[in-house]
Order: C-alpha cells, then sequence, then structure tokens
C-alpha cells in the first residue's frame, strides 16, 4: 500500500479520536467518574458484583465503601476459578486469556486476565494511538515505507482448560491484526520463540536486510539485541544498517540510563524517542509531544484511576485519593479498576504527576523498589538521573545497577551499596563514586540530609560488575529477555548478596 494512502488513513483515524481525546483533555473527572459506573454497571451481575451489591451503587463514595483495595493475592484464588473455566466471576464477558507475569521480585508467577475489551479498547487502542499521535506530531514521517523492528517476550501462549497464558507481548502478538503484522519484523513465529540466544540469532537473520524505521520494546534488551546486530554486521552505528530510522518506542523500564548509548549508535539529529506507560494490566499513559519526557495518562482506555501518596503508603494513615485530588510533584502509588475485573488493584508502580491541566506523568519507580531503610526515600527515577548527570559529566556509560542498604551495625552507620555494570568504564571508579553520590544529594532532598556530615548516612559504596554479570544473574533465573527487569532498588539485601556470590564465583 503506498505511503500516502497509509498516512491518510492514520490521519483519518487520528481525526476519529480526536474529540474523544478532547473530551477526557477538557472534562478528565467527569470521564473517569462515567467509565467508573459504566465498569460498575456491566458487573452488577458477576460474583464481585453481586458481592459488593453493584447494583445499588451509584456513587464513587459508596464503590470505595464497598471495595477494598486489593493485591494479586487477594484475587488469586477467583483468577484460578477463571482459569479453569469459570466465567462471570470478575468480569460480565469470557475472559481465556491471561497475561503471565513475575517480574524479579516473585518467583511465583502472576496470571493477569486480559478480556477482549482489554485487548481491543486498551492495549491495541493505546498502540494505535501512539502511532496517530506521531504522525500528527511528525506529518513528514516516512514510518509506513518500513517496518518496526519490535522485541518481544521470550514467552509462548499455552492452553489451559480452554485458557491461555503468555507473557503480554506474546498475548498481543497472537490477537494482533493483520496490518500490524505485516508492519512488523520479525515473524510471529520468531518473536513467539522462548528461548532468547536462539531467538536473538533469528530476528538478526530475519531483520538485517528489512527496511527498518522504527523500533518497539525494553530499552535493556533492545540494546542486547543493537550491540549484537552490530557484532554480527561489523557496522559501528545502527544508521549505517538501516538508514531510514526514525523513531524508537520504548517503555518497561526508564530511559534515562540508556539515552546516551542510544545517541551513539543512532546519531540523527532529529531521530525520535518516544515512551509509552503499559503493563500487563492495562495500557496508561503515552508520550503525546516530540521531545518530551512526560506521558499523558490515557482516561478513556476502561481504567480508572485512584493514587496512594508515598507519604502515607503502608502506614495506619495510608490516604487513597481520585484524580481530581492529585498534586503536583508527589509521588504516587497507582490503583486501577479495569475493564478486565481487576477492582481497586494495586499494580505496584509510582508516578507522579507533572502536569494536571492536561494530567501528565512521569513513571518513579515502584512500590517495593525504593529504598527508605533510614528515611531517604530513595526513588528509581531519583537514581536513574542521578546516574545519568553522573555519566554525562564523566562521559561513561552503564548497562544495568542495583542498589541495596548497608544496615547500621552497633555504632558503624549505614550506607547504600551499588553494583553497576558499565558500557564505557569512567577514568576513576572512586571519581564516579564521589560523583553519583553528590548528584543523588542534588536531587533527592531526604538523601542529602541523612548524608549531611555523614550524619546517618556515609558514602555510598560502589562495586564494579564484571561484564554479564546481570545477563547471567537472569539466565541463572531462566528470565532472560522480554519484559524481565533488574530490580534497581531493595530495602534488602538479597539481589545485591546474589549478585555479589555470582561475581566471587566467577573469580575464583
Amino acid at each position: 500500500m503506498p505511503f500516502p494512502i497509509i498516512n491518510s488513513i492514520a490521519s483519518w483515524v487520528l481525526k476519529q479520536r480526536i474529540h474523544q481525546i478532547e473530551l477526557f483533555l477538557k472534562y478528565p473527572n467527569e470521564v473517569q467518574e462515567d467509565l467508573l459506573l459504566n465498569l460498575i454497571r456491566n458487573c452488577e451481575e458477576t460474583v464481585i458484583g453481586k458481592k459488593y451489591d453493584f447494583a445499588s451503587v451509584k456513587s464513587y463514595q459508596t464503590f470505595i465503601d464497598r471495595v477494598p483495595v486489593s493485591h494479586y493475592e487477594d484475587l488469586e484464588p477467583l483468577i484460578e476459578e477463571t482459569r479453569k473455566g469459570y466465567q462471570n466471576i470478575f468480569w460480565h464477558t469470557p475472559i481465556k486469556w491471561f497475561a503471565k507475569s513475575s517480574g524479579t521480585t516473585n518467583a511465583k508467577s502472576k496470571f493477569i486476565p486480559v478480556s477482549t475489551a482489554a485487548l481491543e479498547d486498551c492495549h491495541y487502542k493505546g498502540s494505535k494511538d501512539l502511532l496517530a499521535m506521531y504522525l500528527h506530531n511528525n506529518p513528514e514521517s516516512n514510518l509506513f515505507l518500513g517496518k518496526s523492528l519490535r522485541l518481544g517476550g521470550s514467552s509462548q501462549i499455552y492452553a489451559n482448560n480452554n485458557t491461555y497464558f503468555g507473557d503480554l507481548s506474546a498475548i498481543l502478538i497472537e490477537n494482533m491484526p493483520l496490518w500490524a503484522e505485516f508492519s512488523s519484523t520479525p515473524s510471529n513465529k520468531t518473536s513467539l520463540m522462548s528461548e532468547w540466544e536462539t531467538k536473538l540469532a533469528a530476528i538478526i537473520h530475519e531483520t538485517k536486510s528489512e527496511n527498518v524505521t522504527s523500533f518497539a520494546g525494553v530499552p535493556s534488551w533492545m540494546m542486547v539485541l543493537m550491540q549484537r546486530i552490530l557484532n554480527e554486521t561489523g557496522h559501528t552505528q545502527l544508521l549505517d544498517l538501516w538508514p531510514n530510522l526514525e523513531v524508537y518506542f520504548h517503555g518497561g523500564v526508564s530511559f534515562e540510563p540508556y539515552r546516551e548509548q542510544y545517541q551513539k549508535l543512532l546519531p540523527k539529529p532529529d531521530f525520535k524517542y518516544y515512551e509509552i506507560y503499559n503493563a500487563s494490566e492495562g495500557f496508561f499513559a503515552i508520550q503525546d509531544l516530540n521531545y518530551s519526557n512526560d506521558l499523558l495518562l490515557m482516561l478513556d482506555y476502561g481504567i480508572f484511576y485512584e493514587f496512594i501518596p508515598m507519604s502515607t503508603f503502608g502506614t495506619p494513615n495510608e490516604k487513597i485519593i481520585r484524580l481530581a485530588e492529585v498534586e503536583l510533584d508527589t509521588n504516587y502509588a497507582v490503583v486501577i479498576t479495569t475493564n478486565s475485573g481487576l477492582w481497586r488493584y494495586m499494580i505496584g508502580d509510582t508516578v507522579r504527576f507533572t502536569s494536571i491541566s492536561p494530567y501528565r506523568i512521569r513513571v518513579s519507580g515502584r512500590t517495593k523498589h525504593h529504598i527508605n531503610v533510614f528515611g531517604e526515600e530513595l526513588m528509581v527515577e531519583n537514581t536513574d538521573k542521578a546516574l545519568a548527570l553522573t555519566c554525562q559529566a564523566l562521559h561513561c556509560s552503564i548497562k544495568d545497577y542495583t542498589v541495596a542498604p548497608i544496615f547500621m551495625h552497633g555504632k558503624e552507620k549505614g550506607a547504600h551499596e551499588w553494583m553497576i555494570e558499565f558500557d564505557q568504564s569512567p577514568d576513576s571508579v572512586a571519581a564516579f563514586a564521589e560523583l553519583l553520590d553528590n548528584h543523588l544529594q542534588s536531587v533527592n532532598s531526604d538523601y542529602e540530609a541523612k548524608r549531611y556530615n555523614n550524619m546517618t548516612l556515609n558514602p555510598l559504596k560502589l562495586n564494579v560488575a564484571r561484564e554479564n554479570l546481570f545477563y547471567d544473574w537472569l539466565k541463572e533465573r531462566d528470565k532472560l529477555g522480554g519484559q524481565n527487569k533488574i530490580p534497581r532498588l531493595s530495602n534488602q539485601r538479597d539481589y545485591l548478596e546474589q549478585l555479589l556470590q555470582l561475581q566471587h564465583s566467577a573469580s575464583l
């Protein structure tokens, strides 16, 4: 299909969405309120609906008075019943797809329900909106003259009692429309391969001769693929292989630690980076402007949002608020009610609002991935930013990192211990550690207060990881590729101790 026709179709799709987008931009809180009541009305006859008497729920206040905030463990018995084939439990239409998700913090897999409504009105709608917004902002784009190199997860689809499970990217690939498959590379068969190393080789074989115009995937794993492609082809930058590259659609982990590496591989002044915020539970936000770090919260994807200020999170005074009550530059845990039947579900992410008209956010971390052993309230967003500033100043770059506390013993003060694997090492590790500590203090006033005159915290301790340490750690746990992530911050030392042991064993 000629590009002008495709671009015209995309423009038409955008115009159909303009009114709906303008509606939630102008009346965000009303749109959210109507959405919640529609979800409740649809599920009055479900097991959950009858348990909480949804038929008589007419307001947000009644809803929160009856329905408690839930975690996966609370919903697991009902989810397992649905996986056995029983329906109409927490959603009013049949659910046959489950996104398998475990991350790195829990060895036990989670099976997140994915309804047909969520596939069509949330996940695919988000993907279409992303493309539409990008083309709207870049009318001279040649995106559809080539293909998008997608790097999905490494899980295949498995059947169980006429229900199916796999990681989210596998489910989306399995159900994607023909137009999306036509415009993507590698093939669905290769994308769904489960063995990471074999899959990498197959992706490279299929894509190196394609006209790739965009990438889509998690920055950490996409970087592994890009470097492998350069090694195999002998090129020094990706534009030599794919001269028509114009945009990288990314999400899953913060892009900041990888930005400089990508800019070296893609030295093109007008190359675009577009971030999305999605998960197994839903598609939440999209970067809607060129050269922006802020994401527009999408309010009509069948997801109702609530937020818990992290200052009260997990305390007896925990407070849950609606979108209308959020404030700028405050970290919030996210609670969602969705068109897959997740009712007031804690997804484990934290965000902060950079704008409230319209509502734009940045993902600041995870509720389980922060350090607050000494009252320092250190978030992943803080460490990512401090690392980026340090790497920029010292002309170095990193592959991965994790941080854990050094607990106080006797009169010994506490500290933070880092494990960093460098892509390009600094001239002086000691200078890097000192500057990183200074930047952490500049981006986090609580950390600065605890570091003042070493009153509570000593300077950070830095371990330099051997090459591929994090890769080998994930490989040992069968977590290579796709949506698996390195835990950046932890209040415990478990991950760091495992990495230290693996580093030590390799040196023997």
